[in-house]
């Protein structure tokens, strides 16, 4: 079966235990692959930027595109499907920094923290992760099983398999 592609600032939500959802070539954005196991609800967000302040029309017309719009979105609609809150496995990919810049806008690195200060707040934990770095990734989801596949420089892995472990995780989690 082919897989159904996340595009950029987009999400893709899915209670079909044969479907298999993959957000390709992960760089600075992020894929924020969400699955509660028991009521086999899963679903990929692929957003580009940290803060929808940046261009509050683009927001409005497309909230997948942006972290503080995209997530609380994404969240409300795996729980209005049947997921719930306290089922649900969280990991997070991608965050890197594709560009030498110096240190000049730092996209990825925003993208992950806007990530993960809004799971803070909303009670989610992460339970893996593949970030920062250099390179792209692309995460596929098993919606059946919830197992999640990175793959990030040819390799392939399971990274449904790694919890409490971190990928690259480059940068830090200041709240």
């Amino acid at each position: 079966m082919q897989p159904t592609i996340v595009r950029m600032a987009d999400c893709q939500i899915s209670a079909a235990p044969g479907v298999v959802l993959a957000a390709y070539a992960l760089g600075s954005c992020i894929g924020l692959v969400v699955h509660d196991r028991q009521s086999c609800i899963g679903g990929i967000l692929h957003f580009m930027l940290p803060d929808s302040q940046l261009d509050p029309s683009l927001a409005r017309e497309n909230p997948y595109r942006f972290a503080d719009t995209g997530i609380p979105r994404f969240l409300g609609e795996l729980i209005g499907r049947g997921a719930s809150k306290n089922r649900l496995m969280v990991h997070v990919v991608g965050g890197a920094q594709m560009m030498r810049t110096e240190g000049l806008f730092e996209i990825g690195k925003r993208n992950y923290l806007a990530a993960r200060r809004i799971l803070w707040r909303a009670g989610l934990m992460v339970y893996g992760e593949a970030v920062g770095g250099e390179r792209s990734r692309t995460v596929r989801l098993e919606v059946g099983s919830g197992k999640v596949v990175l793959l990030e420089g040819g390799v392939e892995r399971d990274l449904s398999s790694t919890f409490g472990q971190k990928g690259v995780g480059k940068w830090p989690i200041a709240f």
